[in-house]
């Protein structure tokens, strides 16, 4: 079967599409609807049925072929032949029909779908807006204000609220969609339906108040702050509202080039590729055979450990919470009640769905009844010894081939793992908080993790809505480790002449859900203190880099949980204000470093903030700690608040340049002399050689 047939039941022409396997809208299979729906014109039939095999409609557009130069027709071409077919054009979705499917669902005549089935338009997530007429077809059908809302949140909507909106006509009773469909495509020829073009229905411009656009530009301006997309696709709206259908097609297609050549959509596309890439790994046989994890136990209920819990019993798998006393018990099951009860006020979970999970959580201080659990997480304080005995423990009471996995986010895994019989079980699982709520989950290989140990976790990440990344043992692993070199620059440009406000501007102003000093004062400025508590002086580094938030924990300004840090927070708003009494912390540290302040500029800032993760990157790809450069950027997009846009750090390095990169690099550590500074091996071999990390990660493909 090609990927377009076409078959003649009765008095109706079926289209059969079959692209497998999500039917994407490929150059031939767009042409072979064309050709299709031109030759019925001809035949007997009095309607064309547009149906897909497989599971699901057409879900989007072929994004292989968006770099690739365009064909002709083009597809408004394809999608006018559609539209102005003399007989009526039904479409039948199941599944999904996303992006350029639903475009082509619109274009038809009538749409009908099973139950189950799913639309929308999800191309601003990559940066882009709907190019074959969907900012001009779908505010026609239900209205401006609902087209932007759906259209810039790129979700999809059931068939049920699409039937509601108006989006699609008919929901088929049922599960068989050919059917259906043929039963309803008979109705409207026995009703002698009209042909129902979209583009011919009018919005009346004065139904629009003044200024409404302005109004929502404003409001996106802070909603989407720093994305080109949204503010192009109301554009794009205005423009249907005000304009002629043609020439609103027109102006869709200039702003949907701009978005098309923009860096923000070649990021946002890169991240799209480097979330599926980072499911691979590489060596493991996609047969790896998993294990069954129908039961779970979490070792520490604090807020990470509640949060932890919460992810399986969302999903109906039981856990079992275990603290050291009644007390801490009772605190934990509290937390995790909290969270729940929080949801419900939100309008997230239902009464009876939270009840649903807390009845799936249950508490324990004794390690006995953990025995028959399949997976333990241990979430305890951040102490080696602490959770070597730990798993010391669980090795005596879990039951063979129980996976025992530590959610420490820089402890060395191979000496916890060495703590049992069974090493093979061990795998690191390094949540983000709050657990219940971040996406990614960093799954850390130690030396004798077994393979069907890392492609359950890898798969388990993503049955509880994970993003997962694998990563080995090193100090921090992925993400922490270069968060340590970007907090650590914080610092040393705070104290070399900026200030907190300064630092946390620029950085939101480059995208980052939250700068590096409002980081710190949110996880609690403690945290790093007692880490170093434990170091030498030669593995602190530099003092300067850690002189100023020392000063501030024994001052007694932890941050946000004390109300003051390196920002002084309102009791009830927890919003933040400046204190002077820091900076004349800050300037004194300075004169007790020999340091003397100067000016930085903010694009100073955003370079000295940027390359230490660049440079650390290309150092954990060196050392395979990484699979490749796309999985950092996950890592750094979905647990760290880089900008989606910029689509992570070694994306951004490849926009940079990394001979500009490299020569950044080497002026600073000339400069400075700091060791830190060096560059990377990796960037100083690409950059010498005009090449980027993307190239070189195909070649290690």
């Amino acid at each position: 079967m090609s990927v377009v047939d076409y078959q003649v039941h009765e008095q109706i022409g079926i289209i059969w599409i079959n692209n497998p396997p999500v039917n994407a809208l490929s150059s031939e299979l767009r042409n072979g609807i064309h050709q299709a729906v031109l030759n019925a014109q001809s035949d007997a039939t009095k309607a064309l049925l547009l149906i897909c095999k497989g599971r699901t409609f057409i879900a989007g557009a072929d994004i292989s072929e968006f770099d690739k130069p365009a064909t002709k027709p083009s597809f408004n071409d394809i999608l006018g032949t559609i539209e102005s077919s003399s007989k009526p054009v039904i479409a039948a979705i199941h599944g999904t029909a996303l992006g350029g499917g639903l475009e082509t669902a619109l274009a038809c005549h009538y749409r009908c779908a099973v139950g189950s089935a799913m639309v929308g338009l999800p191309e601003v997530k990559l940066g882009l807006l709907p190019g074959a007429g969907g900012t001009q077809r779908v505010p026609r059908l239900i209205g401006i204000e609902a087209a932007i809302k759906m259209i810039t949140g790129g979700n999809p909507i059931p068939a049920a609220a699409a039937l509601s909106a108006k989006l699609i006509d008919h929901v088929i009773d049922g599960d068989d969609l050919l059917q259906g469909a043929l039963a309803y495509t008979e109705q409207l020829i026995a009703d002698n339906a009209p042909l129902k073009r979209v583009r011919d229905i009018t919005i009346d411009p004065s139904s629009i108040p003044a200024g409404t656009f302005d109004t929502i530009r404003a409001q996106f301006a802070v909603q989407a702050r720093g994305l080109i997309a949204p503010q192009q696709i109301i554009n794009c709206i205005e423009a249907a509202a005000t304009l002629p259908f043609d020439e609103g097609l027109a102006a869709e297609q200039r702003f949907f080039h701009e978005c098309m050549v923009s860096s923000q959509s070649a990021a946002m596309r890169h991240m799209f590729f480097a979330q599926r890439e980072a499911n691979k790994i590489k060596g493991l046989p996609k047969d790896t055979p998993q294990r069954p994890i129908k039961s779970v136990a979490i070792i520490g209920g604090g807020t990470m450990g509640g949060g932890i819990a919460m992810n399986f019993a969302s999903i109906g798998i039981p856990v079992t919470l275990l603290e050291i006393n009644p007390e801490a018990l009772q605190r934990g099951l509290g937390i995790v009640e909290k969270n729940y009860s929080n949801s419900v006020k939100k309008g997230k979970l239902s009464d009876a769905k939270k009840q649903a999970c807390m009845d799936l959580i249950s508490g324990t201080t004794d390690y006995q009844d953990l025995a028959h659990v399949d997976l333990v997480i241990e979430a305890v304080f951040e102490n080696l010894a602490i959770k070597q005995q730990v798993f010391s423990q669980l090795d005596k009471v879990c039951k063979p081939g129980a996976i025992l996995a530590t959610n420490t986010s820089y402890q060395n895994i191979d000496q916890i793992a060495a703590a049992t019989q069974r090493p093979q079980d061990v795998i690191g699982l390094h949540f983000f908080s709050p657990a219940n709520i971040m996406k990614l989950l960093e799954i850390v290989r130690a030396d004798k993790t077994a393979d069907d140990v890392i492609a359950t976790a890898m798969q388990l990440a993503k049955t509880i809505g994970k993003v997962p990344v694998l990563a080995r043992v090193c100090d921090g692993f992925i993400g922490n480790r270069m968060f340590s070199e970007y907090s650590r620059e914080a610092q040393l440009c705070l104290i070399e002449g900026s200030t907190p406000e300064q630092i946390d501007t620029v950085m939101q102003d480059f995208g980052m859900a939250m700068g590096p000093i409002a980081v710190g004062d949110l996880a609690g400025i403690d945290i790093g203190y007692k880490v170093r508590e434990v170091l030498s002086d030669e593995q602190k580094g530099n003092p300067a880099s850690y002189c100023i938030a020392d000063a501030l924990v024994e001052m007694g300004r932890l941050g946000q949980k004390t109300g003051a840090g390196y920002y002084k927070y309102d009791a009830q708003t927890r919003a933040r204000t400046n204190d002077p009494e820091v900076m004349a912390l800050v300037e004194s540290m300075a004169v007790a470093h020999n340091i003397t302040r100067r000016e930085f500029s903010d694009a100073e800032l955003v370079l000295r903030l940027i390359l230490p993760l660049i440079n650390e990157g290309a150092k954990i790809l060196e050392e395979g700690i990484a699979q490749r450069p796309g999985d950092i950027d996950v890592v750094y997009v979905f647990g760290y608040g880089f900008p989606v846009y910029r689509g992570g750090p070694m994306q951004y390095a490849d926009e940079l340049g990394l001979a500009s990169v490299y020569e950044q690099l080497t002026r600073l550590h000339q400069e400075t002399g700091e060791a830190s500074w060096q560059p990377a091996t990796l960037i100083k071999t690409l950059a010498e050689t005009g090449s980027s990390f993307a190239q070189w990660a195909n070649e290690q493909a």
